[in-house]
């Protein structure tokens, strides 16, 4: 394992995706992403991603320095196609314009199709917290066959994000984020890469057996070689059995059919499609009842007497939260391969040595 300190890590992907014809402003912006996933705790979202952003620039799969077009636009509405480009820099434009639009009528609903990549979502959930508003968010990956729908054993849905933001007054927003696979596939990838072992039976292969081995997706690799999850016999599990399944089909219809980025199928060019409703507080409750219940109901709920081997009964984001203090102090743990891969990756772009060496010092 080593561990890098959070601005060391920001400058040096900065440097990456510098290299990788992405102008400045991206390049920062897309590293400042990555790494606030990583501490937060959602590795599965973080600089593990750097060699697979890389790979599909080079194979055109996503484009540097895209401005978005907003297509439809209507007061409460609008359509925004990312024309491909990377997730960090196209949906911040997204969000912003959901934002605005709510501020205005109290409710909007903003359909982002052809994005590259958006990363961890909460981040947008949390931009949306920041200016007082609740949102929510339905997302797919056209293009990424990644689990079995409950009942069968082949790929047929994306991991098909599910998000919900929750602003409150005085401090941090509620956000409720998570694939609605067993396990994300990036924790696969993070698995793959001598990081934290998948629970177990998170995967299932051709012939029905669970697993938890990355082989089971990937089929064979080298430790710091790419993965390719098409060379894998079997999928990822859906999580809670039809219910998970049925969610995730719902973010394929909303997030992928709906904002016109596509149902995921195997021959399409991938591509993140987010379908979010974002919700103003103040209008649906000028008497401001709703941040006091929140508080109410979150003491409530924290209250729960714990079970056996349970420290206490947390609300979402609350791991998020202690891992973001732990990690802004000590720095990022990275697994060996995953920090090999990085690197071999910064190489290949023409990053220099002297770089390399001092995003360790």
């Amino acid at each position: 394992m080593v561990t890098i300190k959070v601005d060391n890590l920001v400058n040096f992907v900065s440097e990456v995706f510098s290299h990788a014809e992405s102008s400045t402003e991206e390049a920062r912006r897309i590293a400042t992403y990555l790494t606030t996933a990583n501490l937060t705790g959602h590795d599965s979202h973080g600089v593990i991603r750097v060699p697979v952003y890389i790979r599909w620039k080079k194979t055109g799969s996503v484009v540097p320095n895209q401005t978005p077009e907003i297509v439809v636009d209507t007061p409460s509405l609008a359509v925004v196609d990312g024309k491909f480009g990377y997730g960090q820099t196209v949906t911040p434009v997204a969000v912003r314009l959901g934002i605005e639009k709510c501020r205005k009528a109290g409710l909007a609903a903003i359909a982002l199709r052809n994005a590259g990549h958006i990363g961890r979502v909460g981040d947008w959930a949390e931009m949306a917290a920041a200016e007082g508003l609740v949102s929510v968010h339905f997302v797919n990956a056209a293009g990424s066959l990644l689990v079995a729908p409950y009942g069968g054993v082949e790929k047929r849905l994306s991991t098909a994000p599910y998000c919900v933001g929750i602003p409150r007054e005085g401090q941090d927003p509620i956000v409720l984020d998570f694939a609605t696979s067993t396990v994300a596939e990036g924790k696969c990838l993070v698995a793959s890469r001598g990081g934290k072992k998948l629970p177990t039976g998170a995967l299932v292969d051709a012939d029905g057996t669970l697993s938890e081995d990355p082989h089971v997706l990937y089929g064979s690799y080298t430790p710091d070689g790419p993965r390719d999850h098409t060379k894998g016999t079997g999928a990822i599990r859906a999580f809670g059995d039809h219910k998970g399944s049925g969610l995730a089909f719902i973010c394929e219809l909303l997030g992928g059919a709906l904002t016109g980025t596509g149902a995921t199928a195997p021959d399409r060019r991938f591509a993140n499609g987010m379908l979010a409703f974002y919700i103003d507080p103040k209008v649906v409750d000028p008497a401001n009842f709703f941040d006091g219940e929140i508080a109410r109901y979150t003491d409530f709920i924290r209250a729960t007497k714990p079970i056996a081997g349970v420290d206490s009964v947390l609300i979402p984001g609350d791991p998020e939260r202690k891992t973001r203090a732990d990690r802004t102090k000590n720095g990022i743990p990275l697994p060996d391969d995953t920090w090999a891969a990085i690197v071999n990756t910064a190489r290949e772009v023409g990053v220099s040595e002297v770089s390399i060496q001092r995003a360790t010092a």
